[in-house]
């Protein structure tokens, strides 16, 4: 099978090359693939011929996405419009990669995939949730995956954030611990990602986080008890780091078109994360 993943430099399509080596992976990403000119897009996807997109590519800088708006819906919305039009024009199938920003995070459980999104408090949100729209009018044979609190290969993420932090500097972290979610391995994705490239029969939106939830604090406790690091922590609120972009107090979300179609489910965020630490000798 071969497999185009746009954004394959980034830390999840640098994840998805460790997994998927028994596929054919062309790694569609700056300077020679843009997601924003349309016609050589195309034109790049005509000439592969591949069996599936993997759409990883985006604008993620949320903070950023809120001084630059225009970049975020021109990479985001614009650029998910063209990689859709592209794969339904050339018979190629989308897996695209989404995020819990698209809801506001105002529930007091857990969102799934027949909640209604559209809500996002950020101009990230927006226009990923943008993009979600454009892939569902101009690709019917498509897969939008939505992730959360993601880390993997080579960061940035919390996890690496973390554990630069805790260089012995800093007798005290203070960590948020009003904030919920379901921290998420990148190769935890990814694996899930194979399994469902081997279902071309499904189309539609699927939650694909860990299992379990935790807080950021809760988050850091774990990475430092299996890193052993003796760092000190302190919970905080948000409201202590006010950022450009509000983060979601709830981006918990729940697999339920996982179980509802027989699929294998996610694992549980520590197992993952303790899986992760091995993967990286850490």
């Amino acid at each position: 099978m071969k497999i185009v993943i746009t954004g394959g430099k980034g830390m999840l399509g640098r994840t998805l090359q460790r997994v998927f080596t028994d596929c054919e992976l062309v790694i569609a990403d700056l300077p020679e693939w843009d997601i924003t000119d349309a016609a050589a897009f195309n034109a790049a996807l005509a000439q592969v011929k591949p069996d599936v997109v993997i759409h990883c590519a985006a604008m993620t800088a949320v903070d950023k996405c809120e001084s630059e708006p225009d970049l975020a819906y021109k990479l985001n919305a614009v650029g998910s419009m063209n990689v859709a039009s592209a794969c339904h024009r050339n018979n190629v199938r989308l897996i695209a990669i989404s995020t819990d920003y698209v809801f506001g995070g105002e529930l007091d459980r857990p969102y799934h995939e027949f909640d209604v999104a559209g809500g996002a408090h950020t101009v990230y949100g927006a226009s990923k949730y943008a993009g979600e729209e454009m892939i569902r009018r101009h690709c019917p044979n498509h897969l939008i995956c939505r992730i959360s609190w993601l880390y993997g290969t080579g960061g940035p993420s919390f996890v690496h954030a973390m554990l630069g932090l805790a260089d012995g500097t800093r007798p005290v972290l203070k960590v948020v611990a009003d904030q919920h979610g379901n921290p998420t391995s990148a190769y935890a994705v990814a694996r899930m990602l194979k399994c469902l490239v081997s279902h071309p029969e499904l189309v539609g939106t699927f939650h694909t986080t860990c299992e379990g939830e935790a807080t950021w604090y809760d988050f850091a406790t774990e990475i430092f008890r299996l890193a052993g690091k003796k760092q000190a922590l302190q919970p905080c609120t948000t409201a202590e780091f006010p950022r450009p972009a509000p983060r979601p107090l709830n981006s918990r979300l729940e697999k339920r078109m996982l179980r509802l179609c027989n699929l294998p489910q996610m694992p549980d965020w520590k197992d993952a994360l303790e899986d992760f630490f091995q993967q990286e000798n850490l």
